[in-house]
């Protein structure tokens, strides 16, 4: 039960929470949100609505109406693809089977509370924070693995474990785009950047490089994880209050025999993290792309059975050496009940896809991108004002598109150029972008893992709905946008190059 709580800021984030939890179930309310879309793609048809697509000369979008014969057979003919198509959902299942040996056979618990009597527990949170942004690395692993994973370690710890799910979740979400390595994103979004640059300046364009946003990342890894930290022991945690909803997680040392099938899940990790090294490191490495290249490489379309590896064999160690596995069935057992926790969030999936694939189908996401660039063109802004417009439309465009190189494919057409002639330079327009485009990921129903986040945090508490969530998230939006801003505007004051060779200005 919460402890009362008075201030302007607490009574706002508790009228969120009641308003977004009268909302009907979140299967429920994705599956209006869908027939919303149908209703709404008919209207908008009907009065023939369309833009013109920045980045496609001459192609006119207009809404596609699901209520039409062919919108009716689309509908009825995609459901299962839709379903089976939605990307998280292959992600969240593969990556749980590994996940469900390494939990049931007892590793995590053991490893968890190993980390909870040997590290301070001051910097748990910290940890946890650091560790949920540098998990893009990992491209979208980390909402599935670090996410349950701070519940449970606060749980450990005595704490409310939504609190420990929130921390994660602001890690991984909220600061996707900063790292201390380079990652897919770079070249995903760096080379939507070029295109868009070349329209203007071809050599330029031909200068820039994947890394022209690193050194402002770098810096921010430090910044997120401090502000997190606050954001998550000062205002979160403290507005949960007491957890008093049964779930809990023993803190007793190990046992010796745990000790024991703790050093032989390391040795075990510690050798196949080389096997799958030596598929990516040498130059002949199979898991290389072309050319050599690491970033843009099969290895990184292979993150998700990597994962289930580096978790599956470990587990397994773990199991034989303390006897929780003793044959094959043991593990099929132990596979078949992770699967079977996750029968709420494949539901929720099912209806989450159908909403995604209607949206996306009739143009409304691109229509209203397209849209929220020409009101900013329309502005006059310059300088700063342009540049803070530019981050708050990016950032509310976000809320209903979430693939970031959807968006940025729409955007950077239109914004990429016309900052250059205002004297920014491209490199500057998708930090800005970035920026926009990672602190509201966490308040946005329509990200893909925002689901999967509800059915982890339901664990805990059968209560939790999308006004709980959105509640809890938005102190690390808010905080995490401010402080990014004037961190940018810092860099911009002093002209601080934003990666190598990637300055503030743009100089023809």
């Amino acid at each position: 039960m919460r402890d009362k709580k008075k201030g302007f800021v607490y009574q706002s984030l508790d009228v969120i929470e009641r308003v977004g939890n009268k909302l009907p179930h979140p299967v429920t309310l994705f599956a209006i949100f869908a027939f919303s879309v149908i209703l709404l793609s008919g209207l908008l048809s009907a009065i023939g609505l369309s833009v013109e697509h920045p980045a496609n000369e001459g192609e006119v979008l207009e809404v596609k109406n699901l209520m039409s014969a062919e919108g009716i057979q689309y509908m009825f003919t995609s459901a299962v693809a839709n379903f089976t198509g939605f990307a998280p959902l292959g992600t969240v299942l593969v990556t749980m089977l590994g996940i469900g040996i390494a939990e049931r056979s007892g590793l995590i618990s053991a490893a968890l509370r190993a980390l909870v009597t040997s590290v301070p527990k001051q910097l748990i949170t910290a940890a946890l924070v650091f560790g949920g942004i540098m998990s893009s690395m990992a491209a979208d692993a980390g909402y599935v693995v670090l996410t349950p994973l701070g519940a449970v370690l606060f749980a450990g710890l005595g704490r409310h474990p939504l609190a420990g799910l929130a921390a994660a979740f602001a890690g991984v979400s909220a600061g996707f785009s900063a790292n201390l390595l380079l990652t897919s994103l770079d070249p995903l979004l760096g080379g939507l950047t070029q295109e868009a640059a070349a329209v203007l300046n071809p050599e330029y364009a031909a200068a820039m490089n994947y890394a022209m946003n690193w050194y402002f990342m770098i810096a921010s890894v430090f910044m997120l994880t401090i502000v997190g930290t606050l954001v998550t022991d000062k205002i979160v945690e403290p507005r949960l209050g007491k957890y008093e909803g049964g779930i809990t997680e023993t803190v007793n040392g190990i046992s010796s025999v745990e000790k024991k099938g703790l050093i032989g899940a390391l040795v075990s990790f510690i050798v196949t993290g080389a096997a799958i090294a030596l598929l990516i490191a040498p130059e002949w490495g199979p898991l290389r792309g072309e050319n050599g290249e690491v970033i843009n490489s099969p290895f990184f379309a292979s993150l998700v059975p990597v994962i289930l590896i580096m978790f599956f064999i470990p587990g397994f160690v773990y199991g034989k050496i303390t006897k929780s596995i003793k044959n094959d069935k043991d593990v099929a057992d132990q596979l078949s009940d992770t699967m079977a926790t996750m029968g709420s969030y494949i539901v929720l999936a099912f209806a989450a896809a159908q909403f995604v694939a209607y949206f996306n189908e009739t143009n409304l996401g691109l229509i209203l991108a397209i849209s929220g660039a020409e009101f900013l063109e329309t502005t006059g802004f310059t300088g700063l004002p342009l540049i803070l417009t530019f981050i708050f439309v990016a950032g509310v465009i976000n809320l209903f598109i979430g693939s970031a190189s959807a968006k940025w494919a729409i955007m950077a057409p239109v914004f990429v150029p016309m900052m250059m002639n205002l004297g920014y330079s491209p490199e500057l327009t998708q930090l800005a972008y970035r920026i926009a485009d990672s602190t509201t990921n966490v308040i946005s129903p329509l990200m893909p893992y925002f689901a999967i986040v509800i059915a982890f945090a339901q664990k805990y508490d059968k209560k939790v709905g999308i006004g709980t969530l959105i509640s809890t998230m938005l102190p690390y939006s808010i905080v995490f946008s401010i402080v990014w801003v004037i961190m940018l505007i810092v860099w911009m004051t002093f002209g601080i190059d934003l990666g190598p060779g990637s300055p503030i200005h743009y100089q023809p």
